[in-house]
């Protein structure tokens, strides 16, 4: 990060002028140059030796998501047990970071994880969508944050923000950061709409500038979602922050992620581009429904040596 870069940062919001200059200022993306990467980096192995740990881990960061209209306050109770307990038969086996459930559930999410580490994620601000008034908006979130939820996951408004309109996206996302209280705020981009790679670095700073405390590619409503190539690039982007600012953001690739094998070579770029400081549930999530299953089954092989059958572990 240049000397240039780091003194405009303090009066970047300014105006939505100088915003514009800034985010249009930030170094384009080669973009087979970052595929290439990310394809050399997924290319990656681990030894066996490393493999439980980073299932474990994988497991530790995924927030166990469940975001359908047929929610039930059943299946919400099951899906906090489960987050708890991933494996019952394995009390080793490590909690899931969250479940993440739409904001009328959060009080069922909260009361059945009482006690445990595990938090509870809350979708807001008019989610996937985002096409609502700010009012809204905010009620949305102010409503989750005061059932107890310790995060929330906004969408930002990709209709201002491919328009150009970056002050409105960036005062959205203070005016959300303020309204959640105290818990922690996931601001979602949902990257397969964004066009660019270079929106999805212009995306990555307005939402850090504006005091994410992560940063998020998708709602997993829409295709393609997480990719390994757009993960990268806001893996990039969190590092570049921390070296201008000296504050650490977070990074929660989010839908399609559904095997062990993909979750370890998101590690493994994770360590290689920004760091073992990120390999912390605190800074990396996984979001993700079906991920767990297979998760939990790797880990099972490795300790049995034989794989169980998908109907082991609850379908969610």
């Amino acid at each position: 990060m240049s000397t240039t870069t780091q003194s405009t940062l303090a009066d970047v919001t300014a105006s939505d002028a100088t915003l514009r200059r800034f985010l249009h200022g930030l170094p384009g993306v080669d973009q087979v140059g970052a595929d290439q990467r990310a394809a050399g980096l997924g290319s990656r192995s681990i030894k066996t030796s490393s493999k439980k740990w980073a299932l474990d881990l994988a497991i530790s960061m995924v927030d166990l998501t469940t975001l359908e209209g047929m929610d039930t306050p059943g299946k919400v109770r099951a899906l906090c047990s489960k987050a708890m307990r991933p494996d019952p038969a394995d009390p080793s086996c490590p909690h899931t970071a969250a479940v993440c459930v739409y904001g009328d559930m959060v009080g069922i999410a909260k009361s059945a994880v009482q006690g445990s580490p595990v938090h509870v994620a809350a979708v807001a601000t008019a989610f996937p969508s985002g096409r609502a008034s700010r009012t809204v908006r905010l009620e949305d979130t102010r409503e989750a944050s005061a059932a107890g939820a310790d995060e929330i996951d906004m969408v930002i408004d990709r209709g201002a923000f491919l328009a150009g309109r970056y002050l409105e996206v960036f005062d959205d996302i203070v005016a959300v950061r303020e309204a959640c209280g105290d818990a922690h705020l996931k601001v979602i981009f949902e990257t397969g709409e964004l066009q660019t790679y270079d929106n999805v670095r212009r995306a990555s700073w307005l939402a850090m500038l504006a005091g994410a405390h992560f940063i998020k590619t998708s709602t997993g409503k829409i295709q393609p979602a997480a990719t390994l190539p757009v993960t990268y690039l806001m893996v990039q982007a969190v590092r570049d922050f921390r070296e201008a600012t000296g504050q650490m953001v977070g990074v929660k690739p989010a839908g399609g992620i559904r095997s062990a094998k993909d979750a370890i070579k998101y590690l493994v770029m994770v360590n290689e581009v920004a760091g073992p400081d990120w390999l912390n549930p605190d800074w990396f999530r996984f979001g993700a429904s079906t991920l767990l299953n297979d998760l939990l089954m790797q880990r099972t092989k490795m300790a049995t040596g034989r794989y169980s059958g998908p109907d082991y572990f609850t379908l969610d």
